[in-house]
């Protein structure tokens, strides 16, 4: 076959991405393999896209290989399924399939953007591989790249692939309405951060609504208009600095002027199932704050135009953000259905976790996104300097073997539930003693456990 490989890194040759396939262009050598530095000249591509287009339809198949970046694939990556869809590439029938190297942060979400694009376009897709960025170093990570590729292989030779879904899907958008400007507060600085062009768009409306019936006056931030020089590099050199490789003045720009907002609303219009290039691209700017949670506390909110509700990916990026970051998500007001009623009620949550500072605890995605990171900059606190400082500053160093006590605990308990003597003994015992620290909470709230008991027993009567 002939595979045309998309390297979405913008360190071009040298992406460890891309070694994988390298190593794998050595041990099949009968397959040709063509790689596009999509990432690297992205700039050059959006002037002339010729020769990508000539490679891609040339091609039996497309390799996309790229590394993780916020939650997505990097935002050049982005900006070329823009410029593949404009330009009309033909790539019905090919089969696609795609390599990516991460710490397993969110490469699910990244992987499913990668194939629903490839569906849009008609493609066949086959699951892709998500590998961590030193496992081609292992005999297992070299075991796991070559059977990853096996099974791409025969499931070309036997037509075996992913489809678009045929589920009818309908969106049709509700405009928003103009409405009377409430009564605002002052005191607190809200943010709209936005890309969007188009003063007439329903975007565009639904800002011009929101901004009419929050209680505080807001302010808009449009990234479209601000110089940005590009998109992250993944050359670590704001690891120690804190500053940015580009001279845009970028990162002065993001602490001063947008993290220290009290809450922030983005708005943006769903493109190629995410938020659109320029978006990312401001999202992976935003690695000079390293892997550091700086807006904990912080609520957001979102106005999205676009079939929100039928893009569970985006949904899950939206949601995984708000919770890995410590935000609370006061709502996603989009045009669907609804619209006016969905921006009033965001309106309204948002007051309400401003003047209340509202936080919920971490569910599993904030907690176990949390973790990854954790054990990653520990393991790389010497580089990731100003990581390091503040993990530690802010206590996420939880490691479980430092909870000594506890783990003594456990251990005694361990060897009770491993006795059939001791249990027969204990009954309900056991229960009653996992119990006992909430007891002693009801009992400083001055509650015992008779009138909890009779409490418990009148509720049910009623």
């Amino acid at each position: 076959m002939k595979i045309a490989v998309v390297n979405g890194s913008p360190k071009g040759k040298y992406s460890i991405t891309l070694q994988t396939v390298r190593y794998l262009e050595i041990k099949y050598p009968e397959h040709e393999f063509e790689v596009i530095h999509v990432g690297q000249k992205i700039k050059a591509l959006e002037k002339d896209f010729s020769k990508a287009k000539e490679i891609l339809e040339s091609s039996d198949a497309v390799l996309f290989s790229y590394p993780v970046y916020t939650f997505l694939a990097p935002s050049q990556l982005h900006r070329f399924i823009e410029l593949v869809k404009e330009h009309g590439v033909d790539l019905k029938g090919k089969f696609a399939t795609q390599i990516s190297t991460s710490k397993h942060f969110y490469d699910i979400t990244a992987h499913k953007y990668i194939e629903e694009n490839s569906l849009d376009l008609g493609m066949k897709y086959v699951r892709g591989l998500s590998a961590d960025m030193e496992d081609l170093l292992e005999e297992k990570g070299r075991t796991d790249a070559e059977k990853f590729f096996e099974r791409f292989l025969w499931s070309v030779e036997e037509d075996v692939y992913t489809s678009a879904p045929r589920f009818a899907t309908y969106y049709e958008q509700v405009p928003a309405t103009s409405a009377e400007s409430c009564a605002k507060y002052k005191g607190k600085d809200i943010i709209i951060l936005t890309d969007e062009t188009d003063k007439n768009s329903n975007l565009s409306k639904m800002i011009e609504r929101f901004r009419s019936v929050f209680g505080y006056e807001t302010r808009i931030v449009n990234i479209s208009e601000y110089p940005l020089a590009g998109g992250c590099l993944g050359c670590f050199r704001c690891a120690v600095s804190e500053k940015c490789v580009y001279k845009d003045k970028f990162d002065t720009f993001l602490r001063e002027n947008i993290q220290t907002a009290d809450a922030i609303v983005y708005a943006f219009t769903i493109s190629d199932h995410s938020m659109g290039s320029r978006f990312k691209m401001y999202d992976d700017r935003n690695f000079c704050n390293g892997h550091r949670t700086v807006t904990v506390g912080m609520p957001v909110g979102y106005l999205v135009s676009g079939p929100y509700s039928q893009e569970q990916n985006v949904i899950n990026v939206v949601e995984a953000r708000a919770d890995t970051g410590g935000n609370f998500l006061a709502g996603v007001a989009s045009d669907e259905f609804d619209t006016d009623k969905k921006i009033d009620t965001l309106a309204k949550s948002l007051k309400f976790a401003l003047e209340t500072k509202h936080v919920v605890p971490q569910s599993f995605w904030g907690v176990g996104g949390m973790k990854i990171f954790r054990d990653l900059i520990y393991q790389m606190r010497d580089m990731m300097k100003a990581d390091h400082k503040f993990y530690k500053k802010q206590g996420i160093y939880d490691f479980p073997q430092k909870n000594k006590g506890k783990a003594m605990l456990m251990y005694a308990v361990g060897a009770m539930l491993s006795s059939e003597k001791i249990l027969s003994k204990m009954g309900n015992k056991m229960n009653e003693g996992m119990l006992m620290p909430y007891e002693q909470l009801f009992k400083k709230m001055g509650v015992t456990n008779t009138e909890q008991t009779q409490a418990e027993k009148e509720k049910v009567t009623k």
